[in-house]
């Protein structure tokens, strides 16, 4: 039989090869979401997860034999999409699958029948592998199918047994590589070898229970899962150098080039590379928001994201001005339309929060690269870790562009800092979440075995008789406790509120007989409420009957803040969008914080407008209606859930009718009119589309007024001008600052002019060149950058090394060469810099004829002075 490939499109090879299985009785069944309904994966990752609980024996399965075409996203070789000729986040798997019926025999024999018959692949260019234990699948390649013994490859459990996790159902794997070089000939044969293999097709034999000792015991019922690439087999038989290339892809690639105004056939590797980011990383967030995946900070909505940025990012790399992805989208919507018919169904989705993303991302670009502009400028050497993840955490700049804009300006950045920074602001959120010690939670765990719960009359009461159940200290349960000692107290009944729903736990005391414990705080866990406090006077013993009394003020100080954070809501839906919504909440007795989902900073005009709605909410006294009903009439009747809440069957609702709707179990006042007043303290950005607003409402709002009162009576008597004549006054002094800043530095500028002059005496002669290597004293980057250009324009063909102590602690070095020295002795100003800066501890570089470099080793100035003049006299000579 003769085997020629045959030329197919993408949807002619996925079309063949489900008709392939369904004239073998396989159930054709479509392709899952990409959300999966197994909750321990984030994304869809295999063909074979759909059908994992029935691989698992959790479900019998309603077919014995099924095909699919599954789309599939992984993001684990990120970095490696674009790179090389077969990574991506977003491909689709073409599986046969067998539940308990055929087995390696069949599975075997069509996965060859289908490859060489169908798809016309030549058998010299196919090259089988088995697992290195399993004789009987090798067997069947050599005895059934006819391959030579020597080209089939046996290899080992890392590439060829396939596990479901640490135990349960496994087996082993016979792969099917294509040969694009079978000229080489058969010997050795490495299938790691990327450029002359591609693995297309993965036949995993499910034959196996693994239980945790690691002993393997043969299935009752055995299972066929297997897997061919869409895309590798279309670069296969389409004959393009990678999968890129193919008709499923390359016409995204080929859009974002004509956006850029790209000849693809002609650009550089890495303009490719980024093309190609902006193929893959399309098709993947085109199908993820098909799928109902919306971009956000936290789990799918973070992949989402983070890949729609790479676009953007890449899109700038290439040249791309202003907004394209939409334009990009809809050739990968064409592309898809007729497999997947959902993602014409959510096109104007899919196109609008594309546009939302990108549109609010390019202005984090543009405001991060200024703020880096500035942060480049004043560090000279190296970016810190710390201003790296600021410009990560606060302004959502990735710290990979962050790198990529530091190295264009000769500059590294110190990720280890990054890190350390960022391990700091999870160290915050863990410290961030009060946990009872494990000790408690077992005491707990006893207590509950004779009551159920503490009964919180809270709403009704501020003051309540209670009976201690349980005193621990240091986290262990005691009978007793005295004066002195820090202490957590659970008590049957309590008017105390605990934290939850973004409200802080309430403050005030516990008394008795010669008793005081003041309460700082109080939490729940499980169904108690856990009092933190001290005792002040007195000894508490478990029995003991004692009057919880809430502090009065600071409740009614965070009722009226958590009654105002519902108002804030339902202003910011008014008056900014509709379709916010909150993302986290903080109700303190001091002030209130509001984060919410939004693309973009509010405008003062926006601010203004939400402040006043609020306080004309406030001022009409509109009573707060507080109800108990089912969850579901409460979703019917229109009620927002509060971030973070869980909710039963039954929920408390607080109705400000014609205002606000939401479950909430805070605590609030009966009427608007008791929170007196409402101010906005800022509005900021806190990570990429999520803003917060923090606010003081009632009493809070006078504190807030008077202190600014007393820093604004300070300015005027210090600037001995009016209230309103002091931002003139800081206005001008501003420009006075920066005109005599001005100044200083033309002064530096001129000194050191006057300064490197008198160097020209103490230049030397190599061969053609001259060599001037010095240390100028305590001169500034910039003041030595440009005394290095003066001294070698005035010596001509030179190189000139130069050295400085800024300032305590800091080196600057700074190399200019000529244009021979440059070209004709191979010398790069940049590089060779940046070597003699690590003697001093420090890095950089820059253009090959000027380069500046620091070091954080002023000690070892001289000896990297010393080595640059050695280094500069041999090379030239």
């Amino acid at each position: 039989m003769s085997y020629t490939p045959k030329y197919l499109s993408g949807s002619e090879i996925r079309q063949k090869f489900l008709d392939f299985y369904a004239q073998r009785q396989h159930k054709i069944l479509p392709s899952a979401s990409l959300i999966p309904e197994d909750p321990t994966v984030l994304l869809t990752i295999a063909g074979m997860l759909p059908f994992k609980p029935i691989f698992l024996g959790q479900k019998t399965p309603d077919y014995p034999r099924a095909t699919t075409s599954q789309k599939c996203i992984r993001t684990n070789d990120i970095e490696n999409v674009g790179r090389t000729a077969r990574h991506h986040t977003f491909f689709e798997m073409l599986g046969n699958f067998s539940f308990g019926d055929y087995f390696k025999e069949e599975a075997i024999a069509w996965a060859w029948e289908l490859s060489t018959e169908v798809f016309g692949l030549p058998p010299e260019r196919l090259i089988p592998s088995v697992f290195e234990e399993d004789d009987e699948a090798f067997a069947i390649w050599r005895d059934k199918i006819g391959i030579p013994p020597h080209r089939i490859k046996r290899m080992g459990a890392d590439d060829n047994f396939w596990t479901s996790g640490p135990t349960g159902p496994c087996g082993p794997c016979s792969e099917i590589y294509y040969d694009f070089h079978p000229e080489l000939g058969d010997e050795n044969i490495d299938l790691e070898d990327d450029s002359r293999f591609i693995e297309f097709y993965n036949l995993v034999f499910m034959q196996y229970n693994r239980d945790a000792q690691g002993n393997l015991t043969p299935l009752q019922s055995k299972n066929i899962d297997t897997g061919m690439g869409l895309e590798r087999m279309a670069q296969i038989l389409q004959q393009v150098p990678n999968n890129y290339e193919t008709d499923l892809i390359f016409p995204i690639v080929k859009t974002a080039a004509e956006i850029a105004g790209i000849d693809y056939s002609k650009a550089d590797e890495k303009t490719k590379v980024s093309l190609k980011v902006i193929g893959d990383h399309i098709r993947a967030v085109v199908h993820m928001i098909a799928d109902g995946i919306s971009a956000s900070n936290i789990g799918r909505g973070y992949v989402l994201r983070r890949l729609i940025r790479r676009v953007v990012r890449h899109g700038r790399l290439v040249g791309i001005e202003g907004v394209f992805t939409p334009q990009v989208a809809e050739v990968a919507i064409a592309l898809a339309k007729d497999v997947y018919p959902n993602v014409i169904a959510t096109e104007e989705d899919i196109k609008g929060q594309l546009q939302r993303e990108e549109s609010a991302f390019l202005k984090t670009i543009e405001k991060g690269e200024k703020l880096l502009t500035e942060i480049v400028q004043k560090e000279k050497q190296q970016i810190s870790g710390e201003d790296a993840f600021t410009l990560y955490d606060t302004h959502g700049f990735p710290l990979e562009l962050t790198q990529e804009i530091a190295a264009e300006n000769g500059l590294t950045v110190d990720v280890e800092g990054f890190e350390r920074e960022m391990e700091k602001q999870r160290q915050r959120g863990r410290e961030s979440h009060k946990t009872i010690d494990l000790t408690v939670q077992g005491s707990l765990d006893k207590l509950a075995e004779h009551i159920h719960s503490t009964e919180f009359v809270g709403y009704t009461q501020s003051q309540s008789t209670a009976r201690v159940e349980a005193v621990l200290v240091d986290g262990k349960t005691v009978e007793a406790a005295e004066a002195g000692e820090q202490v957590q107290i659970v008590l049957d009944r309590t008017p105390f509120y605990a934290e939850s729903g973004g409200q802080i736990g309430d403050r005030g005391y516990l008394t008795g007989d010669n008793l005081l414990i003041r309460i700082e705080d109080v939490q729940k866990e499980s169904d108690f409420f856990v009092h933190f406090g001290r005792v002040e006077r007195g000894i508490i013993q478990v029995g003991d009957t004692v009057t919880a009394q809430i502090d009065r003020a600071c409740r009614r100080r965070a009722q009226a803040n958590h009654t105002a954070t519902h108002l804030l809501q339902a202003a910011l839906k008014k008056i900014v969008d509709d379709s916010i919504s909150q993302a986290g909440s903080l109700v303190a007795f001091d002030r209130l914080r509001f984060d919410f989902n939004c693309p973009r900073a509010l405008t003062q005009e926006e601010l203004q407008q939400i402040e006043e709605q609020i306080n004309t909410w406030i001022a009409e006294a509109h009573d707060a209606q507080i109800s108990i009903m089912p969850l579901e009439e409460a979703k019917t009747k229109g009620a927002i859930a509060m971030f973070g809440e869980k909710y039963g069957a039954q929920v408390r609702v607080i109705d400000i009718p014609g205002v606000s709707m939401e479950l909430c179990g805070g605590t609030h006042v009966r009427n608007t009119a008791e929170i007196g007043l409402f101010k906005i303290v800022s509005e900021t950005g806190i990570s990429s589309g999520v803003r917060r607003i923090e606010a003081v409402a009632g009493p809070a709002v006078l504190e807030y007024l008077n202190v600014r009162d007393k820093i604004v009576r300070e300015l005027s008597d210090r600037f001995k001008a009016k209230p309103e004549e002091i931002s003139d006054r800081i206005t001008s002094l501003q420009a006075e600052l920066k005109a005599t800043h001005k100044q200083l530095e033309a002064v530096k500028q001129e000194l050191a002019i006057a300064k490197s002059d008198r160097l020209l005496a103490q230049a030397e002669s190599v061969g053609a060149y001259k060599v001037l290597v010095a240390e100028m004293g305590d001169i500034d980057p910039d003041a030595l950058k440009t005394a290095a250009e003066r001294l070698q324009q005035k010596l001509g063909e030179a190189a000139v090394v130069l050295g400085s102590i800024p300032e305590e602690g800091k080196v600057s070095l700074v190399a200019a060469f000529s244009q021979k020295v440059n070209k004709d002795k191979k010398l790069q100003a940049g590089k060779f810099i940046g070597e003699i800066a690590k003697i001093c501890g420090g890095g950089g570089g820059g253009r090959p004829n000027l380069a500046q470099a620091g070091g954080r080793d002023p000690s070892k100035l001289k000896e990297a002075l010393e080595t640059a003049r050695k280094q500069l006299f041999k090379s030239l000579q």
